[in-house]
């Protein structure tokens, strides 16, 4: 019988062994690995729907037949194959991020695998939150900007150089939303306080304007700041979360 101690953790008898633990991560690895291919595969059968999706933000500024070229034969399939990649890890990443959890659950007490259901949908929210910022406004600003100065040429823009942009700055994006729940994770395990995130706000703020510079498309500061203010936002609101969770472990841990 599996004993605990007073914190509800399972005693050494119940604990795994690294090579349990290599084992545990192999099977949650293949898992993901097969929710990826059968997304995959369901997404395929519209990689042409998925490509004129992600293809809008820049073909209002696109002059003459308003479409993207490709100068290889083999551009059009791997782009499609790409989308189709990307699209299928945005439908399972709510599988991927419950996998994670499972991975990571039973080294934790009780209390904490309560925060299952709350990890896995607030993560998945803000991924999805951060990919339809960079999508709807981030993209749409970066392309007008810099197809504005393009109105003495036709612009010929590759379907992989804009892919690689788009797909880097949607994924970005989706991360960086992630800030407020992997500060609470690390609030829940006293890991960081919120007197620490305040303390260092000023050089946050600096850091994540020259991260916005480096990631930015465009060195206009209009741009920069459209990266930067919500990183900005996200790490206030991490700030009171952080709070909030330091108050929660205080009153159920007593430290």
């Amino acid at each position: 019988m599996e004993m605990e101690d007073e914190n509800g953790r399972a005693e050494l008898g119940a604990k795994m062994s690294f090579l349990e633990h290599l084992d545990e991560f192999r099977k949650r690895l293949i898992t993901c690995l097969i929710y990826v291919a059968v997304g995959f595969l369901g997404c395929w059968f519209f990689h042409e729907e998925l490509y004129r999706f992600i293809a809008q933000p820049i073909l209002p500024y696109l002059a003459g037949s308003q479409k993207l070229v490709f100068t290889k034969p083999t551009e059009a399939f791997t782009l499609y194959f790409k989308v189709s990649f990307i699209a299928a890890l945005f439908i399972v990443a709510p599988l991927l991020l419950h996998q994670l959890w499972m991975f990571i659950a039973p080294g934790l007490y009780r209390r904490e695998k309560r925060m299952a259901v709350p990890f896995v949908v607030f993560s998945v929210f803000l991924f999805y939150g951060g990919g339809a910022f960079a999508y709807y406004f981030v993209l749409p600003a970066a392309y007008k900007f810099l197809l504005g100065f393009g109105s003495d040429f036709q612009p010929m823009i590759k379907i992989d150089e804009y892919w690689d942009l788009t797909s880097t700055i949607i994924l970005g994006f989706g991360a960086m939303f992630e800030l407020p729940v992997v500060v609470a994770f690390l609030s829940l395990f006293g890991m960081i306080t919120p007197r620490f995130l305040w303390k260092n706000f000023k050089y946050a703020v600096l850091l994540i304007f020259v991260l916005a510079a480096f990631l930015s498309p465009t060195p206009d500061a209009v741009t920069q700041t459209i990266y930067a203010g919500p990183m900005v936002i996200l790490y206030s609101i991490s700030i009171v979360i952080s709070w909030i969770f330091q108050r929660r472990r205080e009153k159920e841990w007593g430290d």
